[in-house]
């Protein structure tokens, strides 16, 4: 089943908070969002050994560094990071990005052109990544970022978008089915040392 973003599926974001371009400069903030969401959603999936390694220093820079690459140096200009910030929290004492007032980002986005073999990458796009931080759930910025991801793929021409998610991530789930995604039958594993199960969701872009 193919379905469509529709225009309030989605909880409304917080009034306080807004979606901006990603600087080179948000490339820890990312890197701490990515861990601290990947620990939470992993937790009780993947030993403990791993979890712990999810948060080690040699991993944060990984992260920071992968995240400064594809912020400047972009595979194509269709590859797209945006960031969320909300100047009533202070970022929830995340890492501050120079020209931003010091505010850190709380929740990013990264997507651009399908990589699934059964996908067009010129008319098919995949959300590579939404993370927020856990301490930010429920303020709204999941959502702003779905919809700021969702108006550039559609400025850049494509006219359906995928995603990958964790079979076990119910709040993921729910969040993206409410958005008016839905499942399209295709699973995948992801290797953390045990096999965790995904499941790949797609809507069309309107």
């Amino acid at each position: 089943m193919t379905t469509s973003v529709p225009s309030g599926g989605v909880t409304p974001p917080a009034p306080s908070g807004f979606v901006r371009v990603a600087r080179a400069s948000d490339a820890p903030g990312l890197a701490r969002i990515q861990i601290e969401s990947w620990r939470s959603s992993l937790d009780g999936l993947v030993p403990a050994d791993v979890l712990a390694e999810l948060g080690s220093a040699e991993a944060s820079e990984q992260f920071t560094e992968r995240w400064r690459d594809a912020i400047t140096n972009p595979p194509t200009s269709r590859h797209r990071v945006h960031v969320a910030v909300d100047p009533d929290t202070g970022g929830s004492g995340g890492v501050a990005s120079a020209g931003t007032g010091g505010l850190p980002p709380v929740g990013f986005a990264s997507a651009g052109p399908a990589t699934d073999d059964d996908k067009w990458p010129t008319t098919d796009a995949e959300l590579y990544e939404l993370h927020v931080l856990p301490s930010a759930d429920g303020a709204g910025h999941g959502a702003r970022l779905l919809h700021a991801v969702a108006d550039t793929l559609t400025e850049d021409g494509f006219h359906t978008v995928c995603t990958w998610a964790l079979s076990d991530d119910a709040p993921r789930l729910e969040f993206l089915e409410s958005a008016g995604w839905a499942p399209d039958g295709v699973h995948g594993n992801l290797d953390m040392g045990v096999k965790v199960h995904l499941v790949r969701l797609h809507t069309r872009l309107s």
